[in-house]
């Protein structure tokens, strides 16, 4: 089919620069940000593991982890229908049918959905806000997408204990005010916390993203990884963040 098939009204085809890879998006509804750039590269996947996305919006990080990863299959959760779809579209746009698939489904019922135990490693970018923080976006799907509307950060946190194999990772991006209740709620369900980078948009600017993994069931030692820095400049990249994106 020619590109203009795989697209609805209102979309557009963006290229990934990787791997020729292209996603499917609405300006209008939800974009991928850099926080999934950067958990698809902080993410340590091997070859021939099964990995979950919980909430998996249009597809972003199943796309960006097959092309920099050899692990087997990608299974990818989200509740809206419409995000679904596109991440569908985008896939079979990708010609990926064979390693990625979507099912529309409740963050919260994950482990009924899968069955527990049974994923090499999950990687997530859930929503950061809670219910009552901050202002929410009139926009449904934006609303979904950054507030805990239809799960929490414990339902995440929960549901991936659940259906990782014991001693396998969990790789999370998240905003560095929660860690506290973040490492908490991963000790509660015995994802023990391995690794974290905090992301700095400068130098001399306080965090405001945090790079995690946790292993089920794993030993009580945590690595923290030097910082990354986004920009130099106003509007300009560091080399460390464009090396990251595969532009060096």
């Amino acid at each position: 089919m020619i590109q203009q098939d795989y697209l609805h009204d209102g979309e557009r085809l963006d290229d990934l620069q990787r791997n020729g890879y292209r996603i499917i998006q609405n300006p209008e509804k939800f974009c991928f940000g850099m926080d999934a750039v950067l958990l698809s590269s902080f993410a340590k996947l091997t070859k021939g593991q099964r990995v979950l996305d919980l909430g998996t919006g249009t597809g972003i990080l199943p796309l960006l982890l097959c092309a920099k990863t050899q692990a087997a299959s990608y299974e990818a959760l989200e509740i809206q229908e419409e995000s679904a779809d596109m991440a569908r579209r985008s896939i079979a746009y990708n010609h990926l049918e064979d390693k990625i698939h979507v099912t529309t489904g409740d963050i919260r019922n994950t482990s009924e959905i899968y069955g527990k135990q049974s994923f090499d490693a999950v990687v997530t970018n859930p929503p950061y806000m809670t219910d009552t923080h901050g202002l929410k976006n009139p926009d449904m799907p934006k609303a979904i997408a950054r507030h805990e509307v239809l799960c929490t950060l414990e339902d995440v946190i929960r549901e991936s204990a659940a259906v990782l194999k014991p001693k396998r990772s969990f790789f999370m991006v998240h905003r560095p005010f929660r860690l506290a209740e973040i490492m908490q709620t991963m000790s509660k369900y015995h994802l023990e916390p391995k690794r974290m980078c905090l992301v700095h948009p400068y130098i001399d600017k306080e965090p405001n993203m945090v790079l995690i993994e946790g292993v089920k069931d794993g030993r009580s030692r945590i690595t923290v990884e030097p910082p990354i820095i986004v920009y130099k400049s106003p509007n300009v990249y560091t080399d460390q963040l464009l090396k990251l994106y595969g532009y060096q």
